[in-house]
């Protein structure tokens, strides 16, 4: 009798795990991973490129409990900041051809929201001290192969938040004034894995915070690449097989800005500053830290509930240069600072506005399949899998998978390829 209820108690164990680690899509990993997004709520096809109105993206994320499907490709350009609402799926993945842009302000996010495959850039039209995209004071947010560019103060801002995730992302060139990556200040639990920072003056990110930065790849820092929180709070900073690669625009200090109160354990970090076109950078030291005034631990401090995948430095570039961003098919600009970043060291820029970096170029129009019962999965899709193109209430079933709704599972599919 014993033996069955240990046997009984050890399956709802496991059970319970095992439903307690459904991650937001297969490769969601890190505190965000676990964000559910729009899961069971309504699908909005975004169907023009307008700044407002019905089947705007803005109107797409009015409203929580959403997936935000895209049935346009182009450039979406906005002239005040979108408000996002909590509880939604951005599913960038779904626009066809070389897919979205929204451009021209910035977007605040909410609580609950899982983001795929999509592009947001700022302007130098913002006012001066305007963010690309802002994430404060809210919980449980994934951002995955997003591309994050032309801030004026900062590319990207997380504030008080937790259980945030920023994975496979491309931050960068950032623009008149400050030119800077991101301020992370107050969250304490945040992943930072396998991003491209690149053409950033500073703050690659500064991280007044609790955070694992794992894989990452800095290219072409200003005067400073990876920044401590250097304030009166304690913070906590996991450095893990980062390679920081200088550029045209670098000083010697890849990392910078620290004080004691910046707890750092780091392990497996390289810096290649020579710019010989080669990557042939050195191990990261004790030392450098030291002389950034940085407190050295000798173990983790963060520990997410979904660990990330880690990769050998050169190993994580290469995957990087790759996948970072908006990659299922990138535009002209993520095109051309990867070629910067492929250029190891003798390519790149920090511009001061956007015009002087090329400007936003037109993306092609492309259509989308038919999805005649509009819930996200077109119907050829949908007779594939048995499924029913006249049904719209499938799309929220779990007949194909246990943990994901029959549309997530298509949009998942969509972006399978680039999530590892």
């Amino acid at each position: 009798m014993k033996t069955n209820r240990l046997l009984l108690l050890l399956c709802i164990t496991g059970l319970t795990t095992a439903k307690a680690q459904t991650v937001a899509f297969p490769g969601a990993e890190g505190f965000g991973a676990q964000a559910t997004g729009g899961r069971g709520g309504k699908v909005y096809h975004v169907t023009n490129l307008q700044d407002s109105g019905k089947g705007s993206f803005r109107d797409a994320v009015s409203a929580p409990h959403r997936i935000i499907v895209f049935d346009v490709a182009g450039v979406i350009r906005i002239g005040n900041k979108i408000q996002a609402a909590s509880d939604i799926t951005i599913a960038g993945q779904s626009a066809p051809g070389e897919g979205v842009v929204v451009y021209g302000n910035g977007i605040s996010f909410s609580s609950n929201t899982i983001v795929r495959h999509i592009r947001f850039r700022g302007s130098i039209k913002m006012s001066r001290g305007s963010c690309t995209v802002v994430a404060d004071n809210l919980q449980d947010i994934i951002f995955d192969h997003v591309s994050i560019q032309w801030g004026r103060w900062d590319n990207l801002h997380i504030k008080n938040s937790s259980r945030v995730t920023l994975q496979y992302c491309m931050i960068g060139e950032s623009i008149e004034p400050q030119r800077f990556g991101a301020l992370f200040e107050g969250p304490k639990e945040v992943t930072v894995h396998h991003n491209l920072w690149i053409d950033n003056q500073s703050r690659n990110p500064k991280a007044k915070a609790g955070i694992e930065y794992i894989n990452n790849i800095v290219y072409n820092w200003g005067s400073n690449g990876f920044v401590g929180g250097h304030s009166a709070g304690d913070h906590y900073q996991d450095m893990i097989n980062n390679y920081f690669i200088a550029g045209p625009n670098s000083s010697g200090k890849f990392m910078g800005q620290f004080s004691a109160t910046d707890h750092v354990y780091h392990t497996g970090n390289y810096v290649d500053d020579n710019r010989d076109g080669k990557l042939n950078g050195r191990t990261v030291i004790d030392t450098d830290f030291v002389a950034a005034t940085a407190t050295l631990v000798t173990s983790p401090t963060m520990h997410s509930s979904v660990q990330v995948t880690r990769h050998a430095a050169a190993v994580a570039y290469e995957k990087v240069a790759a996948a970072a961003g908006a990659s299922l098919k990138r535009d002209a600009v993520d095109s051309r600072l990867i070629g910067y970043l492929q250029s190891k060291g003798t390519q790149g820029k920090i511009f001061m506005t956007e015009e002087e970096a090329g400007g936003q170029p037109a993306i092609t129009a492309a259509a989308a399949p038919a999805d005649k019962d509009g819930d996200g999965m077109p119907d050829a899709w949908e007779k594939k899998q048995g499924l029913k193109p006249s049904d719209p209430a499938d799309g929220n079933l779990f007949t194909l998978n246990k943990s994901y709704t029959n549309v997530e599972v298509y949009l998942n599919s969509l972006a399978a390829a680039k999530d590892k």
